[in-house]
């Protein structure tokens, strides 16, 4: 039960950092950036002028205002972003001119109410101060640049925008604006650079690193795939743990397919840790036995996601080393499927082993607990079997479930299943197997690298297949339409599963932050997709013997349930820390300009 609970909570963080971030980059293109740009210094130049000399002059001067300060801006971002901001990976024109635009609304709010209260000047340089403090955080929060670069950054927006001011305003006074520049500057930069320092606070006593280096190396992955950074915080982060790969092979004369079940979660996002591992398996397993691979989902979940690109490869190689046995157990039996109304439970047997799966579809069949697994151990055992390798499906997403109330018909459908099956004659069988990669769609669409694979089992009369698609779940309802399909080619039985490669995830910007099989791809295409792949599995059925290895890969680094929670909620940890300090801050930091004021 405690490992119930602490599943749902580790998914309830994960399901929020997805939240959070799913909203960063939401940014509109760099035409309309630049209309919005234009028409944010427009109306400050206007406000400024019209609230001073209320006449049409006063209407035309504002329009040059605006003008100059839309060019001057222009000048300087692309000044930032080509010479200063060139090498960083995170801003390109795009982002520099958005972060501008930002700045000039925040500027726009001063301006009006300076004009409200009849003290534009003074409060057009409050502006000032605001703004440098934003960008200030802004680039020291995202990009990796120097300290000096950073600040040039900075400064190379608001402070050549005073001069437009300067010249339409008279009444400025060049003195007051230089006494102003160096104090305020200095002000800003303390205030920002105190504010910066006490969030990365946060970070280093929860995890003993800075939230804002972590929150970079994030944003590196997130928007231009760079993935060594954060897997380099992973590392630092992970625990190392032995984990299980259970082998299904069968052969003919020669490899026929392979079914391969890590005990790792193919998480956490995007490129990171072990998200591509499946269709990395795949292939390797592919090019070393010259068959169909596939690798479906075991009964674990994000605490168990790889550290980084290193311990994929370590585990692969484990992986490819074990594969090379021979397969010996040439009888089978019948695909048994169990269906209680909540639970469904699929088993078949090879000799002495067993291949079982658990869905909860057409209900949201999600990460499902590492105690079903032990407890299907013990029954298989019961029911003399060696070994039972375990897949969880994944393969229906329609809101959410409580897996408490799972957990009990989940057991009782994998008990009733073994039961079943070992009480079955063994006959000799046959093995089809083919595997196909769309064209057209991509990671976005929902679809891995990995593709569609199909492996059909004939034993006597009866024909399985297992179906396995490379994606994250897939939309309730798809898996139905599915099995219906199959029928229609002379497939008696099957299951339909997802290996729920995170590769999907984070390659879209959604609040779910990815799309799971059949969202974006049209029904009909995904079934006429398995429909080919089916066909030409069956068009090699040939006799076949089995086998079933399950090898320990030592001393693998995974994030671990415990880091990965932790993780997972610095975000907030982060945010409520700045919304405790960013008023007391910056109060102090507007009571001393106001100061400056009061005795300049």
């Amino acid at each position: 039960m405690i490992c119930v609970v602490a599943e749902d909570s580790l998914n309830q963080s994960m399901d929020k950092v997805a939240e959070r971030y799913s909203s960063l980059f939401k940014l509109p293109s760099q035409g309309n950036v630049l209309l919005l740009l234009a028409l944010s210094c427009l109306g400050g130049g206007i406000l400024s002028t019209v609230t001073l000399f209320p006449s049409f002059e006063g209407l035309i001067t504002g329009l040059h205002l605006g003008l100059s300060l839309f060019i001057v801006n222009l000048i300087f971002d692309c000044v930032v972003s080509i010479l200063i901001l060139g090498k960083d990976q995170i801003y390109d024109l795009r982002r520099t001119t958005a972060l501008s635009f930002c700045c000039w609304v925040l500027w726009l709010l001063f301006i009006f109410v300076g004009v409200a209260i009849t003290m534009l000047v003074r409060l057009l340089f409050f502006g000032y101060s605001a703004v440098l403090i934003l960008r200030l955080i802004v680039f020291n929060s995202t990009s990796s640049i120097s300290s000096k670069r950073l600040l040039m950054a900075s400064l190379l927006q608001p402070f050549p925008c005073i001069i437009p001011f300067m010249i339409f305003l008279a009444e400025i006074d060049y003195l007051l604006i230089f006494l102003f520049f160096i104090f305020s500057s200095s002000v800003s930069i303390l205030s920002s650079f105190l504010f910066i320092f006490l969030l990365n606070r946060v970070g280093e006593q929860t995890l003993g690193i800075s939230s804002l280096s972590l929150f970079k190396a994030f944003l590196l992955d997130w928007i231009v795939g760079q993935n060594a950074p954060f897997e380099e915080f992973l590392e630092q982060l992970g625990e190392e743990q032995d984990v299980e790969v259970s082998l299904i092979k069968f052969d003919t004369s020669k490899p026929k397919a392979v079914i391969i079940i890590p005990s790792v979660h193919p998480g956490p996002f995007k490129n990171v840790g072990s998200s591509l591992l499946p269709s990395m398996l795949k292939a390797a397993l592919e090019k070393e036995l010259n068959c169909v691979a596939c690798i479906p989902h075991g009964l674990l979940g994000h605490e168990l996601d790889l550290a980084s690109q290193m311990q994929n490869q370590k585990l692969i190689k484990h992986v490819i080393e074990s594969s090379n046995f021979e397969a010996s157990e040439e009888k089978a039996t019948p695909f048994i499927k169990v269906d209680n109304g909540l639970a469904t439970a699929c088993c078949q047997v090879f000799g002495r082993f067993g291949f079982l799966s658990l869905t909860l579809a057409p209900r949201t069949t999600e990460d499902l607990p590492q105690e079903i697994g032990l407890f299907v151990y013990e029954e298989a055992e019961k029911n003399g079997l060696t070994h039972c390798a375990v897949i969880n499906a994944h393969n229906s997403i329609n809101g959410t479930i409580t897996m408490e109330e799972a957990l009990n018909a989940l057991k009782a459908a994998a008990a009733s299943c073994l039961d079943q099956t070992s009480s079955l004659r063994l006959s000799p069988f046959e093995v089809g197997a083919a595997t196909f990669k769309p064209r057209g769609l991509s990671l976005e669409d929902g679809m891995g690298p990995g593709g569609i694979t199909v492996v059909v089992v004939k034993v006597c009369e009866q024909k399985t297949a297992y179906v396995v698609i490379d994606g994250n779940n897939m939309v309730s309802g798809l898996r139905e339409r599915i099995l219906s399909t199959l029928k229609s080619l002379g497939i008696n039985e099957g299951e339909v599963f997802t290996t729920d490669t995170h590769s999907v995830n984070a390659v879209i910007l959604s609040e779910r932050g990815y799309r799971p099989i059949g969202e974006a791809i049209e029904h009909e295409k995904i079934i006429g997709y398995i429909k080919k792949v089916t066909l030409d599995a069956l068009s090699n059925l040939e006799p076949a013997k089995a086998a079933e290895r399950s090898i320990v890969v030592p001393n693998v680094k995974v994030i671990g349930a415990k880091k990965l929670e932790m993780l997972c909620l610095l975000t907030d940890r982060v945010l409520q820390k700045a919304k405790k300090t960013v008023i007391p801050i910056f109060s102090a930091a507007g009571l001393f300009l106001m100061l400056f004021f009061m005795f300049v």
